[in-house]
C-alpha cells in the first residue's frame, strides 16, 4: 500500500506574481486533497499560464493524470517538472509510482533510490521502494526497508501494514498478523473499522452473550476468513456472523450452530446480546499464529446445496471429466497479473476427454465472445451469475471433478468445498499463498502452479497439462 501523496515543492515564481501563484497552489491543493480533481486541473494551468516552468503544477499535473489513469501523460508532466527542478524528492518517488503501475519495476525502483538520496529520512518513500522490492521478489530487502520506514516514523500505518503483508508472505505469521492490523489505519485499505460500544474480541470465553464476527474486504476475503468460525465456536462462546447478504444462505447451510446478519450499523447496534466483536481478517491472529497452527483447519468447512450440486453433474455430464475454469479478475490492483487471456489455455482446451465449464464471473455475452476468440470449447452456462447467486455458484463449483483457477473468489470457494484446484498464480503472489510451495495452508484441496519468471503464462500451462 502506498504511503502518502505528492508534497509541493514550492518553486519561487518569477518576481512580480509570486503571491499570486502561491495563493492559487494553495487552492489548488486543498481541492486535490478533497478529491475536486478538475477543479484542482484548471488552477494547475492557469498558474502554468502565468509561468510555464512551475514545477510544482506540472508534478501535481502528473498526478491527477494518474488518478485518472492516464499514466503515460503522467509519466511525462512529472518528467517535466524534474528536467525544472530535479531536487524533487517527490517526484521522484512519484513517478516510481505511476511506472510501478505500468509494470516498469526497475525504472521504478531507480526513482525511489533518487528520492531517498535526496530525502534519506522519509519514512514513506522507504516503504514505498519496499512495495517494489517485494514486487520484484526481494522478499527480505523488502522486509527491510519497511523496518527502517518503521524506524523513522513508528506511527506511519502504511509501512506497519506493508510490513505485516511481506511477513505473512515470508510466512513470519505471528509477527505477520501483528502488523496486519495496521491496514485499519492505512489510507487506501477498503473496510473501514466498525466502531461499536463493546470491545474487541481477544479470543475469550465470555462470561456471558455473544461475539459478533464480521467480514471485511472482499468475497474472496469473507471466505477464507470463515475457515476460522469453527475456532470461534471452539472457545465456546455464541457466534454471530455479520457477511455479505450474498453468502448467508451458503454459510447458513455451513456453519448451523450460528446466527447470520447482513449490514449491522455500526453506530447502534439492533441485535442484543454482543458482547464484544471483531473483524474476521484478525481472527488469524488469535488462532494462526504459526504453520501448525493451520492444523485446526476443517476441510472442508462450505457446504454446497446436494441437490443444486447434483443437478449441475447430471446437466453437463456426457463422460468426460468435468473440470471448471476462471481466467480473470476485475481486481484494481493485481488484476493484470493475475489475469489470464483466455488464449494461453489452447493446450488444455484441446483435450478430448474433458468437457469444460466456465467459472468465470462476468457478463455472459461477453465471456461467450471470449471464447469464440480463443476458439474455447467451454460450457458457459448461462443459468448461473456467479457474481450475484453464490450459492449457487458454491453448487457449480462442487459439481466439478478439478478446477482449473486463477487468484480470485473462485480458488477461496473451491478450497472451502475441498474440490480439488490448481490455483495458477504470478511470479509474485498475494500474501495468502506465500512465497513458495504447492500446497496452500489455508485448503488442504489446492495446489499451486507458480510463474517460475514474471508473465510465464506459457510454463505454467505446461506444468498444469502435465498435471493433468
Amino acid at each position: 500500500m502506498k504511503a502518502g501523496l505528492a508534497k509541493a515543492h514550492s518553486r519561487t515564481a518569477r518576481p512580480g506574481p509570486s503571491r499570486s501563484i502561491q495563493s492559487m497552489l494553495g487552492n489548488a491543493l486543498q481541492q486535490h486533497r478533497a478529491g475536486q480533481l478538475s477543479e484542482a486541473e484548471q488552477l494547475y494551468r492557469q498558474i502554468l499560464e502565468i509561468d510555464a516552468h512551475h514545477a510544482d503544477s506540472l508534478h501535481l499535473l502528473g498526478m491527477i493524470a494518474h488518478q485518472a489513469g492516464r499514466h503515460e501523460d503522467a509519466v511525462e508532466l512529472i518528467r517535466r517538472a524534474i528536467a525544472i527542478h530535479a531536487t524533487g524528492a517527490s517526484y521522484h518517488s512519484n513517478l516510481g509510482t505511476i511506472l510501478q503501475a505500468q509494470g516498469k519495476l526497475d525504472e521504478a525502483a531507480a526513482c525511489y533510490g533518487r528520492a531517498l538520496a535526496l530525502r534519506p529520512d522519509s519514512a514513506e518513500i522507504h516503504t514505498n521502494l519496499g512495495n517494489i522490492l517485494q514486487a520484484q521478489d526481494k522478499l527480505d530487502e523488502a522486509i527491510a526497508c519497511h523496518e527502517r520506514a518503521l524506524a523513522l516514523k513508528p506511527s506511519l500505518a502504511e509501512a506497519r501494514y506493508n510490513l505485516g503483508m511481506a511477513q505473512l508472505l515470508k510466512g513470519r505469521f505471528a509477527e505477520g498478523w501483528h502488523n496486519f492490523e495496521g491496514r485499519w489505519l492505512s489510507r487506501n485499505f477498503a473496510t473501514p473499522m466498525r466502531v461499536y460500544p463493546q470491545p474487541l474480541w481477544t479470543g475469550e470465553k465470555l462470561a456471558s452473550g455473544r461475539v459478533l464476527i464480521w467480514g471485511e474486504q472482499g468475497i474472496g476475503d469473507e471466505i477464507m476468513f470463515a475457515g476460522l468460525v469453527p475456532d470461534v465456536i471452539r472457545t465456546g462462546n455464541r457466534c454471530l456472523l455479520d457477511c455479505d447478504a450474498r453468502l448467508k444462505p451458503l454459510l447458513a447451510r455451513s456453519f448451523p450452530g450460528i446466527d447470520l446478519v447482513s449490514g449491522i450499523d455500526p453506530r447502534h447496534t439492533p441485535e442484543p446480546n454482543i458482547a464484544a466483536h471483531s473483524p474476521s481478517g484478525s481472527l488469524p491472529k488469535l488462532f494462526r499464529a504459526s504453520h501448525k497452527d493451520f492444523a485446526a483447519t476443517t476441510s472442508p468447512y462450505l457446504v454446497a446445496d446436494p441437490a443444486e450440486r447434483a443437478r449441475f453433474r447430471a446437466q453437463y455430464a456426457d463422460g468426460r471429466r468435468l473440470v471448471g475454469l476462471a481466467w480473470y479478475t476485475k481486481n484494481r490492483n493485481k488484476g493484470m497479473e493475475r489475469s489470464i487471456d483466455l488464449s494461453w489455455f489452447s493446450p488444455l482446451l484441446a483435450r478430448p476427454d474433458i468437457r469444460w465449464v466456465s467459472l468465470q464471473y462476468g457478463d455472459h455475452d461477453e465471456l461467450e465472445r471470449q471464447a469464440a476468440a480463443a476458439g474455447a470449447p467451454i460450457l458457459i452456462d448461462r443459468s448461473v451469475d456467479q457474481f450475484s447467486n453464490i450459492d449457487a455458484f458454491a453448487a457449480q463449483v462442487a459439481a466439478m471433478d478439478l478446477v482449473i483457477t486463477i487468484d480470485n473468489s473462485t480458488a477461496h470457494l473451491a478450497g472451502a468445498l475441498g474440490v480439488p484446484a490448481f490455483v495458477l498464480l504470478p511470479k509474485v503472489s498475494d500474501w495468502r499463498w506465500l512465497q513458495s510451495g504447492e500446497d496452500s495452508p489455508w485448503y488442504p484441496t489446492l495446489r499451486l502452479f507458480r510463474q517460475p519468471h514474471r508473465g510465464d503464462w506459457e510454463s505454467v500451462v505446461r506444468k498444469v497439462q502435465s498435471a493433468l
